[in-house]
């Protein structure tokens, strides 16, 4: 879909796309919603910003965009500053935003076009057909927006975001009300263009789709990046395993001689469960197991299961602030 630049083709991977260094952003009346952000994202990837409502994910997307003003800090994109070459910058980058502002009196199809037009993209009709092809929308290229339904308009946003071809795609809680086919053919379409070259940087509450979509992760709570991490590092770092045991017998107490493993007992006395960081050996389940019959403990089934990325999300984010660096 996507037909990168002679330059983009034979850009150094090893230079990152977006380069985000000492970014603060201060509103009238003191509320920092961004504190000394610093931020590499690599080209080509497809990046997870992470956080919960109000941590500032939409700031630091609009102050990257040029939407929104820094109060201090600089940053560089696709090799062009955000501030001193604001044109050129901007023309790499496609943003789709929460919020469903269009041209509502204008059609698909002319919408999409000037959008095109807008960066100084010469027409390029084949191009744009198949845009609205692969977002099921070219039936309707000539309806207005103001008559289409509420996922319509999301996938006009994402045809504009795409019109002029850009390097570096930001989608900004893009799964946010909208149907299951929708959703699907986004992220076919986000896979698409990852395989093209383009950069990748979402933001979403399915962290399930984080998860599944992602090269690495960002977390940022409270206007601060406490996180940035490979997802599988992360997964790996940070990710809990359970052994949930669920007895023969019930217990009222877990007998002393097992104060060694970290178990918790359910209020029906019947189950048992051991967490573990998974980085480590897992030989402790085979001591556990010898302790618990040298107990006279019996178990009828076993289960093991692994923290989510949502288990570490909230974790991270519960965390004070000096625990997560």
């Amino acid at each position: 879909m996507n037909t990168p630049t002679t330059a983009s083709i034979h850009a150094d991977i090893t230079v990152p796309i977006i380069s985000v260094r000492g970014v603060n952003k201060t509103y009238a009346g003191g509320f920092q919603a961004l504190k000394n952000i610093n931020l590499d994202i690599r080209r080509g990837e497809i990046f997870a910003l992470l956080g919960p409502n109000g941590a500032g994910k939409t700031t630091l997307i609009s102050i990257i965009c040029g939407i929104v003003n820094g109060s201090a800090g600089t940053i560089v994109a696709d090799g062009h500053d955000t501030v001193r070459d604001y044109r050129a910058a901007r023309a790499s980058i496609g943003l789709v935003p929460q919020e469903l502002h269009t041209d509502a009196f204008e059609s698909v199809w002319a919408t999409v076009s000037f959008s095109r037009g807008l960066f100084g993209k010469a027409p390029n009709p084949a191009y744009l057909e198949k845009l609205l092809r692969d977002l099921s929308l070219w039936d309707k290229r000539n309806q207005k927006i103001m008559a289409l339904s509420g996922g319509m308009k999301r996938r006009v946003l994402i045809a504009k975001a795409l019109s002029h071809e850009p390097a570096i795609l930001f989608l900004d809680e893009p799964s946010a009300g909208v149907d299951v086919e929708l959703r699907h053919d986004m992220w076919r379409m986000v896979r698409e263009l990852r395989a093209q070259g383009t950069t990748i940087i979402l933001t979403t509450h399915y962290i399930e789709e984080a998860e599944d979509m992602a090269d690495r992760i960002g977390v940022i709570s409270k206007g601060e990046l406490i996180l940035v991490e490979d997802k599988h590092v992360l997964m790996r770092k940070l990710g809990k395993k359970q052994l949930t045991l669920t007895l023969r017998q019930t217990l009222t107490v877990i007998p002393p001689g097992l104060n060694a493993w970290p178990l918790e007992l359910a209020d029906d006395g019947q189950t048992l469960v051991y967490s573990f960081d998974s980085q480590k050996d897992e030989t402790g389940i085979a001591e556990l197991m010898r302790a618990l019959s040298e107990h006279g403990i019996e178990f009828k089934d076993l289960r093991s299961s692994e923290s989510s990325l949502e288990d570490i999300f909230v974790s991270l984010v519960r965390q004070p602030r000096e625990t997560t660096t």
